[in-house]
């Protein structure tokens, strides 16, 4: 578990242990129940009957775990067998909700982290769904679409008995897009004999997407920057900003500041990152990471004045916002100094769980305004709900009206961060808002429907 965690206040201290007592090798999933723990005993003490009514026992514990094998053909005839995931932690708000993961560092430990900080993004967007994850081990990189097709019949051959519109509503993540989505919906239809466009979202366009789904995540995360600075009567425009990764949450996260007047200078991949203080080339970017697959170090190649920096992260760039769209833990407490020694004000998570705690500690005690990923990146699960309620009423909204909902449902995700931290005495502190607004929604629904 990255960097040391500190202690939690007794009224949830006990909780914490039972976790890492029944969950002993899940260090992601203990990080992720830490952090939620370490802000809400300000919530606990506010309402006693959350305690009495033993909601924090109950929603450390998913509803449900389904494990699978996932055997499969690849195009050599090689038998392959790799592993499938699918946790529902909570559906006291609303079918499961949340996304599947293709990647070979997929493992239960993650699943479970991810699907537990669904539970709170989910319910902070107001949206009437619950929280859940699943995925594979499967890497889906340098196969050909037909094992990746064969690959996800097999995949949706068990887990398609435990979904549904009105049950568990998977999306895309890493390694999941269109075309995934597209052949596990495919299975899906054929072994149900029914239609139900609304039981995926992230589907193409053409055949029951939402207009900006695509783009929402990093839209999001940066109209909830745009918010935060706003408080200060600051603005994103004619700021640096430093995005870390070179996938769909970086490209629209890149795309959305440029529309509002900042300069991104930075996107990376797993060999390294590239800095371009001209601001990062969008259109190339995308050419090289969407068409033609290659390593992020191929953009200097394009760009003289670019720079790459191999085997190293972006925050060593001098930036106003950072915007971490990589992965969990990429961004550490020695990062998180460095940004700080650079003049950082904003720093967003685009990505999952990517600062660690002691990155979180460094950043909020030295005045830098922190959005964890709960909120700031709940523009993608906002719109996947959008297209849901889309699908149930069989119509379709412009472009221009879905990224209008998507930036109205940012900044009541902002609000409602921004005043539970208030509330309870941390103002300005928004993992503190996030998981408390968070939290009561869900703790009220699970009082109100007893113990199930």
């Amino acid at each position: 578990m990255p960097d040391t965690l500190v202690a939690l206040p007794a009224s949830v201290s006990t909780v914490f242990d039972s976790v890492v007592t029944r969950n002993p090798h899940e260090p992601e999933f203990q990080q992720a129940v830490h952090e939620v723990l370490h802000s809400i005993s300000p919530v606990l003490e506010a309402h006693p009957q959350f305690e009495e009514g033993g909601i924090l026992e109950r929603m450390v514990e998913p509803e449900r775990q389904i494990m699978f094998r996932v055997p499969w053909v690849d195009d050599e005839g090689t038998l392959q067998v790799n592993r499938g995931f699918r946790v529902q932690f909570s559906s006291v708000l609303g079918p499961y909700k949340g996304g599947l993961r293709f990647h070979p560092s997929v493992n239960l430990s993650i699943v479970k982290f991810l699907g537990f900080e669904q539970i709170f993004k989910n319910a902070l967007t107001g949206q009437g769904i619950g929280g859940a994850k699943g995925g594979s081990d499967f890497d889906p990189h340098g196969r050909s679409d037909r094992e990746i097709m064969r690959f996800c019949q097999s995949f949706m051959s068990e887990l398609w008995r435990h979904l549904g519109e009105h049950t568990d509503v998977p999306a895309g993540d890493i390694g999941v897009g269109a075309r995934e989505i597209g052949y596990l919906f495919g299975t899906y239809r054929k072994i149900t004999n029914r239609h139900e466009s609304g039981m995926f979202t992230g589907k193409g366009v053409q055949w029951g997407g939402a207009e900006v789904r695509t783009e929402a995540t990093g839209y999001g995360a940066v109209y909830f920057a745009q918010e935060m600075l706003a408080v200060h009567g600051r603005s994103l425009s004619g700021t640096r900003v430093g995005v870390s990764g070179s996938g769909n949450v970086a490209i629209y996260a890149i795309d959305k500041a440029y529309q509002l007047g900042a300069t991104p200078v930075t996107a990376s991949d797993s060999s390294g990152y590239v800095v371009d203080d001209a601001g990062i080339d969008l259109a190339l970017l995308r050419r090289l990471k969407e068409v033609e697959r290659e390593r992020i170090s191929a953009y200097v190649a394009h760009r003289p004045g670019a720079r790459f920096v191999e085997g190293a992260r972006p925050w060593e760039v001098a930036v106003d916002v950072a915007i971490p769209a990589a992965t969990q833990n990429e961004l550490d407490e020695l990062d998180a100094r460095t940004l700080i020694g650079n003049g950082v004000r904003v720093v967003v998570e685009g990505a999952n769980m990517p600062t660690t705690p002691g990155a979180i500690s460094a950043l909020q005690q030295a005045g830098v305004l922190f959005a964890p990923g709960k909120a700031a990146n709940a523009g993608g699960v906002a719109t996947s709900a959008l297209e849901m309620s889309q699908n149930a009423a069989r119509q379709r909204w412009s472009f221009a009206d879905s990224e209008a909902k998507l930036h109205a449902i940012m900044k009541g995700v902002h609000d409602a961060a921004f005043s539970a931290a208030e509330r309870y005495g941390r103002p300005g502190d928004y993992v503190v808002g996030a998981n408390a607004a968070g939290f009561e929604r869900v703790a009220h629904a699970m009082l109100a429907q007893g113990v199930i």
